[in-house]
């Protein structure tokens, strides 16, 4: 043989058994750095109470978003949810957004489905009119609260759905209200400008432990729904911006609202049931409610409101616990002639108030109506009504109670309540117009029309036992790892 072929081929072996050997080193060393990072990688685990856990979970990047804050993820929402909404029959799906600023127009969610918000999760509000689809007007309303088309679809949305949850770490929900509150104050908006949150025609619905910023206007609006909990929310907007309510529960049934902070240019809960002839027509209303534990600001408004639109009716509103600062009133009932409907059946005790313009407040002349065809012989029946145990302070005026002549607001109880009253207070701290009820250890004296019945009936006013059957509802313990 060719000792010069011998020694090429014998060299060739070589070659290829060495580059073997270091493939095969290169390879280990790989599979060792694999391992250790395998090892040393943090798995993402949150626990939290809801009413429902999931069996699936992603997270909004398995879907393509980015969360720099300037690419639009409104599709990567929508894929998403559309994807995940094939385990709702095989124990529900959880879409989980990281840290991160995350761009979106609105998006609809799906039944028996979780939307999760790390504790530096921030949903960023679109400002492209085109990813926000037009919806038609509520029928309750027939028209749009700001303009009189339809309205533009909620950040969050969904409809006809069961078993729904917006939660998180306490992450957040920007609304980036300014752009839109400016086109509403110069006029150029077509339609009502979107709300942050809005299920309509759902049952089982929880939103908790989330913050919500700037909201072009209403924050939370359950419409046409049943068993809500709203629990553990921060809901901050600058006092001057136009109708940036807290939480709206309308025309719905059995809600719990607790221990939420809300500073608005609105009122902090605004319960409705619809708008003169439409909401009468559609005879929805919003009844068993409980408000528990709510902090308030807003000077210009109310810490809650029954009304102005309680066309459908509402019964059976139940709050306690609740604290307001600097906030206009600390319950205002708002209807007018034209209304109908009702607000009877009202329970208020343990309010603690700071730097107040009135105390109690109703309105019946509250004149902003849907259109020119509401019947003016339909008039609201307000009775009912029960407040105790309140402490205030720095008061300008106790109460001003107005109801409709010919159409007196009756039934009006209020006990065990003490109002100090401002350096400027007005002189007379009561006024009362078409109003029926009794007082007992009320300070200062209340109007003729509300009679002290004495110490003996300072515990006169109603507040019920028996709890509603939201109150019944156990959260479970939900613990996941990504």
């Amino acid at each position: 043989m060719d000792t010069c072929f011998l020694f090429s081929f014998t060299s060739l072996t070589l070659q290829v058994n060495m580059i073997g050997k270091v493939l095969v080193l290169v390879a280990v060393i790989l599979g060792l750095r694999g391992a250790e990072a395998r090892r040393g990688r943090i798995l993402e685990s949150f626990e939290y109470k809801a009413i429902s856990c999931r069996g699936h979970t992603a997270s909004i990047t398995d879907f393509g978003g980015v969360g720099d804050g300037k690419t639009s993820n409104t599709k990567a929402f929508q894929d998403a949810v559309n994807r995940l909404s094939q385990y709702a029959s095989a124990g529900g799906a959880q879409l989980y957004v990281p840290a991160g600023q995350w761009l979106t127009g609105s998006f609809s969610l799906t039944s028996h489905f979780t939307l999760y918000l790390h504790k530096d999760a921030v949903l960023l509000s679109s400002q492209d009119m085109k990813e926000w689809p037009v919806l038609k007007p509520l029928p309750s309303y027939g028209r749009g609260r700001d303009a009189a088309g339809g309205r533009f679809t909620s950040l969050i949305f969904g409809t006809n759905l069961t078993d729904v949850i917006v939660t998180g770490a306490n992450g957040t929900i920007d609304g980036q209200g300014a752009f839109w509150w400016q086109n509403f104050h110069k006029g150029k908006l077509k339609y009502t400008r979107p709300y942050l949150i809005e299920f309509m025609y759902s049952d089982n619905i929880q939103i908790s432990n989330v913050t919500l910023l700037n909201s072009p206007s209403w924050n939370v609006h359950p419409v046409y729904s049943s068993n809500i909990l709203v629990q553990g929310i921060t809901i901050i907007a600058p006092i001057t911006s136009p109708n940036t309510d807290g939480i709206n529960p309308d025309s719905c049934t059995n809600v719990r609202i607790e221990d939420s902070y809300i500073v608005s240019g609105d009122d902090c809960v605004a319960v409705k049931s619809g708008w003169d002839e439409y909401g009468i027509a559609f005879g929805m209303p919003t009844k068993q409610l409980a408000i528990r534990r709510l902090t308030c600001i807003s000077p210009y408004s109310a810490a809650i409101a029954l009304g102005s639109e309680m066309s459908g009716g509402i019964q059976d509103v139940r709050a306690e616990d609740i604290t307001a600062v600097h906030t206009e009133s600390g319950v205002r009932i708002k209807t007018a002639r034209g209304r109908g409907g009702f607000v009877k059946d009202i329970y208020v005790k343990r309010m603690t108030l700071h730097t107040m313009k009135w105390v109690f407040w109703m309105t019946g002349n509250y004149k902003a109506h849907a259109d020119n065809h509401y019947d003016p012989n339909a008039l609201p029946a307000i009775q009912g009504i029960n407040y105790r145990d309140v402490v205030a302070d720095n008061v300008s005026m106790a109460a001003r109670l107005e109801g409709i002549e010919g159409d007196p607001f009756t039934q009006i109880c209020i006990s065990n309540v003490t109002i100090g009253m401002a350096a400027k207070a007005k002189k007379v701290p009561w006024t009362c117009t078409d109003v029926a009820g009794i007082t007992s250890g009320v300070s200062p004296r209340p109007c003729d029309l509300l009679p002290d019945q004495g110490p003996e009936k300072i515990t006169a006013c109603d507040f019920p036992r028996e709890p509603l059957s939201i109150d019944r509802v156990v959260l479970k313990s939900c613990t996941y790892r990504l």
